[in-house]
């Protein structure tokens, strides 16, 4: 039977379970960044492996203003994404399509943050967390900067470099599921291959 939680235990459930994602993210971000091919994009998963750093301390300084304990507990949906993009990483070859893989599985974990501090800033208010709303808010601003500027890159280079990567058969406007027809034949073939 379920215990009955107050919402209290689910700010401290869910403060947990994001600071073992950001833990397990600094680990991540590193092996990103060597696997990028794009040098601004290797920097841009190094910059922001040091501004997650930060977001650790941070959730630190939450447990202290709001003088609470942190469970020990492992992020499965971090897990997850991670593994994502280390399958990524072992799948294709380095090299653009590589890249707007990175750029696509970076912007998952984001999303992923931004949803739990967008959640964490919530229900920190309604207990009056006041500091450490504020401490939260910071991170998600943070995480919501990171996204667009993986948007951006996306947008400038990333894909345009992966598009051009693609046998010469395939130029001009391609619907989508085409598109996606294509990587997963470049994903068998190169999983046939290895």
């Amino acid at each position: 039977m379920a215990q009955r939680k107050t919402v209290d235990d689910l700010f401290v459930h869910m403060l947990s379970d994001i600071y073992s994602a950001e833990k397990r993210l600094t680990r991540a971000l590193a092996k990103l960044s060597r696997a990028a091919s794009d040098p601004q994009l290797s920097d841009a998963f190094k910059t922001h492996l040091e501004e997650t750093q930060g977001q650790v301390e941070r959730i630190d300084q939450v447990v202290e203003v709001s003088g609470i304990k942190l469970k020990r507990m492992k992020c499965v949906a971090m897990e997850g994404l991670i593994e994502e993009g280390d399958e990524l990483i072992d799948e294709i070859e380095k090299g653009a399509v590589l890249d707007a893989g990175l750029v696509a599985a970076a912007q998952k974990v984001e999303h992923y943050e931004i949803a739990a501090y967008g959640s964490l800033c919530a229900i920190g208010k309604q207990l009056g967390l006041t500091e450490a709303v504020k401490l939260l808010k910071e991170t998600l601003e943070e995480e919501k900067a990171t996204d667009m500027k993986l948007t951006q890159f996306a947008e400038r280079a990333g894909n345009v470099k992966a598009r051009a990567a693609l046998p010469p058969d395939v130029v001009g406007p391609m619907p989508r599921r085409r598109c996606r027809a294509l990587i997963s034949d470049q994903l068998a073939s190169s999983a046939a291959a290895s």
